[in-house]
């Protein structure tokens, strides 16, 4: 998981937007179940530890250029026994690809996932976020979503 002062860093160098998290910083250490997808947690949705796996897999096809996960507005910097902890929410997974969506949703098994499925978003959508990768022509951003 991103170490707290590196998160500290990163929100200061870029006027409070939260990162776009590569699949090390979000799943490494990061035992909170509830950290994505919250909802569908505990109602059939995998583990984190098998959406990593999954997500690792598909990071190395060749259509997928990066593979990164949007942190909600939920993400906070909490103090727990007089030290501050990160705590981190999961908001989607955005995926760089010359992929289609429809195909995308059965590489990913959106089902098995508890996912709303598989939506294309602009570029421009992405600026809200800081240390998002390059996006290559004719690749587009698609994003994992959950209600």
């Amino acid at each position: 998981m991103i170490e707290l002062n590196t998160f500290k860093k990163i929100l200061e160098e870029n006027e409070e937007r939260l990162p776009l998290l590569t699949l090390d910083e979000f799943f490494d250490g990061n035992t909170e179940e509830d950290s994505i997808a919250p909802n569908q947690w505990e109602f059939g949705r995998p583990t984190l530890s098998e959406i990593r796996n999954m997500l690792q897999k598909i990071e190395l096809m060749p259509d997928i250029v990066w593979v990164r996960v949007a942190l909600h507005d939920d993400t906070e910097i909490v103090e727990n026994n007089g030290k501050e902890e990160l705590v981190l929410a999961g908001d989607t997974i955005v995926i760089c690809t010359t992929i289609l969506p429809a195909e995308l949703e059965k590489l990913v098994n959106c089902e098995w996932l508890c996912s709303d499925g598989v939506i294309t978003i602009e570029a421009f959508e992405l600026n809200t976020y800081s240390c998002v990768p390059p996006i290559p022509d004719n690749f587009d951003c698609l994003e994992i979503v959950w209600d």
